[in-house]
């Protein structure tokens, strides 16, 4: 039996979407990278992430954003300067989730 694809997410749960978001936004080395090196600060500027990644500016910039997007990180505007931290609250929602996933017991088939 075939599934019928769909685009939209309605049948699967919060939960299970917010994992992909998450997981989508973790798909790139250079963005665990970014991670790390932001969760040893209380705040970082971009020039200091982007000196830390051996990456043109504007893919650093495209890593920030998907980030950003996934809930992951904050950024915001200090004229002239541009600040990014760990959004807490959403860190903490994916350690809960992916913990969470990783105790999903498994079916042995032999």
């Amino acid at each position: 039996m075939q599934r019928k694809k769909s685009s939209n997410n309605n049948h699967y749960s919060p939960e299970d979407v917010r994992i992909a978001q998450f997981a989508k936004a973790l798909g790139h080395p250079a963005r665990i990278a970014i991670l790390r090196h932001l969760a040893s600060l209380s705040t970082c500027r971009f020039t200091d992430i982007s000196n830390e990644l051996a990456l043109a500016n504007s893919t650093v910039f495209q890593h920030l954003a998907e980030l950003k997007r996934a809930g992951l990180i904050q950024g915001c505007i200090d004229p002239p300067k541009l600040q990014y931290c760990i959004n807490y609250e959403n860190w903490k929602l994916l350690r809960k989730h992916f913990r969470a996933f990783s105790k999903i017991k498994i079916v042995k088939y032999e």
